[in-house]
């Protein structure tokens, strides 16, 4: 058999990683807030971009519209965003945090960042630069393999 070993140790360590990082956010910082890893990406998406359209919140976040569609609703119903039609388009609708969603982030916010400091805290500044531009690489590879 010809395998590329070298190719499935980087792809198999990048995905214990993420599992691993993923883990211990939702239980250090996201758990006592109630929150799933999704839903804190598409909250952090809608806060860092203000309100945007929900294909483009889904787009950002990384995943479907349809798994968007549940987290909205859930958030909403916590009264952590805002949904309202589009203007120009009855068909589309604009997600924004409310009040207490920007006060959810900018308190959860800081612990989060605390985190990512460990998760990174084993790596130079420099290999820190490194690997979030050659995960970048790797992600515009993929992204990019799937247009085409």
């Amino acid at each position: 058999m010809d395998v590329d070993t070298t190719a499935m140790a980087a792809v198999l360590n990048v995905y214990r990683a993420a599992g691993a990082i993923r883990n211990r956010l939702e239980r250090t910082v996201l758990a006592p807030y109630d929150l799933t890893w999704t839903a804190w990406v598409v909250l952090w998406v809608v806060w860092i971009w203000g309100e945007m359209e929900t294909r483009h919140v889904a787009a950002e976040a990384g995943i479907s519209k349809g798994t968007l569609t549940g987290v909205a609703n859930t958030m909403q119903a916590r009264g952590l965003l805002r949904r309202r039609t589009h203007p120009a388009d009855g068909r589309r609708a604009l997600l924004s945090l409310t009040p207490t969603g920007i006060r959810l982030l900018t308190t959860a916010f800081p612990e989060f960042n605390r985190e990512e400091a460990f998760v990174t805290s084993v790596l130079s500044n420099d290999d820190s630069v490194r690997l979030a531009l050659t995960l970048r690489k790797v992600v515009s590879h993929i992204e990019g393999a799937e247009t085409a």
